[in-house]
């Protein structure tokens, strides 16, 4: 943890006190107007500008402002701002607009499905994503699946397929008793066991289905309520199979229905279900498209890493500076418990890998005091990362935090309870999602959870480990700022670095490295686990993992080369390094490694690709300085740039390194 306390002084040399706190401190700003905290009247204003725009033809050419116009809307109108995005001409979005990243999406189902493209277009503009829809007609799903169609080859694709109760009573005769249900949930079950290995080995990509609400109008068909008991034990057995399905098969998500229904979502509208076989309902549609927008974001590598947290009103009740350490409400009443039930949520991100930081606007020996000291605090000092406890404004406070973490600002989550500060943070770093709480801390919890900031596929060793290994860096910043040099610094570190085959139990730690890696990733492919795998088997290629260490501690593995053999060509594909261990001369050393082995092995020369993006410019040198020389024509792929190294004179290895390169076996925890 290190704690910055950057104290801007009055005329008198003293600190502004926290009872009086600037506009911008943590508890100002007007009371909020909306359930969002942004106001009904802003998100009036976003719609209408959002309608006259699309009236005046200039949406298209203005889409980079859409991101910010629906972070005002409530979600009631997202639907509607969905519908006018649909509209859009996307060959002229993605030519204004070159870097906005675009995802095709495959929507089937066993009924009436095109009512999602609405609420799943606008859900992934808010995450700045551009909706490509395929909608198959009706009661499609297993002809989908079965024979499934490749994807956009320049998207990494999705496809959503829709299940609903008629899935199951479809099979079923009428009358019909529990045992032809059963029946009929056995008989779909595997179905689609079927249907999804067929879909997943014939590389149709991501796939996503869903569980299937049970329906009053069918378990109220039976008039003992034994049957009904038994109904519903059926049920749930067949929602228990779809859920385990997406243990089996890696590139299946299947998101649970159940608790977007338990917070009030009605699951279908009679009469739409009837007459336009419509069988989900719209309210449960743009719930499910916010579920399927988390998805969407982490599969363009768009998850959060980093939560920065504000202090007075958000964490704890009361004003710090005024009510003491003591008096703050946390723990203890009904204000102060619900606070606590927030901490022990943020605890429980962070035990998964979620960053914690503290940006407040106030004294930083009242802050350690608090966390350290008080009984009935859940979250203490060594949960965060990083605390910043000063005057300064908060936007720069975020950038310090950044900067020290060394990741980028499009990987943070604010959360304020002042508008003001939110506003601030909204103008100054866009790319910061910010968080709305206010006054009700009971409703902090589902304000910060609403938008799946920090959902991935899956979880790694690595991910439960991140918090504890970013605390590390403290002191390998102390290491830093006492060395003479960087170079001496580097030299203290006593890096040790391994470049071999990932074992199989580490292929999910490769994929999240290519799903979450944006600046050292000098291709930008996007791999789940089974692609991964799939790439070990292939001949002619490899796939190396890149693992490291120093005398501070064991950085796990922070890097993948996918190579390919072409004759007397060795290719590097793709190249991806973890941003904890930029500018240490790891990726020089696995590079060298590379290359010295294309020497031994008969290549006569490496053939490197780098794909650019948005966010790996700063690499864009990174093959001429080790050598390589930009190729001539005749290697188009997209906008991929390709450099070669006629493997005449090699670049040394870092002396500060120490690299064991195993390009055969597996690697040997």
């Amino acid at each position: 943890m290190t704690l910055r306390a950057h104290m801007t002084t009055t005329e008198h040399g003293h600190a502004p006190p926290a009872s009086a706190p600037d506009p911008g401190s943590d508890t100002a700003g007007p009371p909020r107007t909306g359930g969002d905290g942004r106001g009904d009247h802003r998100g009036g204003d976003a719609l209408a500008a959002l309608r006259a725009a699309y009236a005046a033809g200039r949406l298209e050419a203005e889409y980079d402002t859409v991101r910010t116009l629906l972070a005002r809307l409530p979600e009631r109108q997202l639907a509607a701002a969905g519908q006018l995005l649909a509209r859009l001409d996307r060959s002229l979005v993605r030519s204004r607009h070159p870097a906005t990243p675009t995802l095709a999406v495959r929507i089937t189902g066993q009924s009436t499905v095109g009512p999602l493209v609405a609420p799943l277009t606008a859900q992934l503009a808010r995450h700045g994503i551009l909706l490509a829809p395929v909608v198959s007609p009706y009661g499609s799903c297993l002809h989908d699946l079965l024979a499934p169609r490749a994807a956009a080859p320049d998207t990494p694709g999705l496809t959503l397929c829709l299940l609903d109760a008629h899935t199951v009573f479809e099979e079923v005769p009428s009358p019909w008793r529990v045992a032809d249900v059963e029946a009929a949930v056995s008989s779909r079950l595997e179905l689609l066991g079927r249907a999804v290995r067929t879909h997943q080995e014939g590389d149709g990509g991501p796939l996503v289905l869903n569980t299937v609400p049970l329906l009053r109008d069918h378990t109220h068909q039976l008039v003992d309520l034994r049957s009904r008991a038994a109904l519903g034990a059926v049920w749930r057995e067949f929602n228990t199979g779809l859920l385990a399905l997406a243990q089996h098969h890696p590139g299946l998500v299947v998101i649970d229905l159940d608790p977007l229904i338990a917070q009030g979502v009605p699951a279908y509208e009679p009469r739409t279900a009837v007459y336009a076989k419509a069988r989900l309902g719209d309210r449960l549609l743009a719930a499910y498209a916010r579920e399927a927008g988390h998805l969407a974001r982490a599969r363009l590598g768009k998850t959060r890493k980093c939560l920065v947290l504000d202090l007075d009103g958000t964490l704890w009740g009361g004003v710090l500076g005024d009510d003491g350490p003591d008096g703050i409400e946390i723990g203890s009443g009904l204000r102060g418990e619900a606070y606590a039930e927030f901490q022990r949520t943020l605890k429980q991100l962070s035990s998964q890998g979620v960053l914690l930081a503290v940006s407040s606007k106030n004294d930083a020996d009242n802050v350690l005091r608090a966390l350290r000291e008080h009984p009935a605090m859940p979250l203490r000092e060594g949960d965060f990362i990083q605390i910043n406890a000063n005057w300064r404004p908060k936007h720069d406070n975020l950038r310090d935090i950044a900067d020290s973490a060394n990741l980028g600002l499009d990987g943070f989550v604010f959360v304020d309870d002042s508008s003001f500060e939110r506003g601030l943070v909204q103008e100054r770093l866009p790319e910061v999602a910010v968080v709305a709480v206010d006054e009700e801390p009971a409703l902090h919890t589902p304000a910060l959870l609403a938008d799946g900031w920090f959902d991935v596929t899956d979880l790694t060793e690595e991910d439960r480990e991140r918090t504890a290994r970013y605390r590390t860096e403290a002191k390998r910043r102390e290491l830093r700022e006492d060395a003479p040099s960087y170079q001496e610094y580097l030299n203290g570190l006593g890096i040790e670095a391994a470049l071999s085959p990932p074992t199989p139990a580490e292929l999910t730690r490769v994929a999240q490295l290519t799903l979450r890696t944006n600046q050292f990733h000098l291709a930008t492919e996007r791999l789940r686990a089974d692609d991964v795998q799939h790439l070990c088997a292939r001949p002619g290629h490899r796939v190396l993992a890149v693992r490291a260490r120093d005398r501070f501690g064991d950085h796990g593995l922070v890097g993948v080369v996918f190579l390919r053999r072409d004759g007397a060509v060795l290719r590097i594909d793709n190249y991806v390094l973890s941003c904890r261990v930029f500018s240490r001369g790891i990726e020089s050393a696995c590079l060298t490694a590379v290359l010295e082995h294309a020497r031994a092995t008969g290549a006569r020369s490496v053939l490197a690709r780098y794909l650019p993006s948005p966010r790996n410019a700063a690499f864009a040198g990174f093959y001429t300085d080790h050598g390589f020389a930009p190729e001539g024509a005749g290697h188009a792929d997209d906008d991929a740039c390709f450099f070669r190294h006629r493997l005449h004179t090699l670049p040394p290895t870092p002396a500060h390194i120490r690299l064991h390169a195993d390009f055969e076996q597996e690697h040997q925890p």
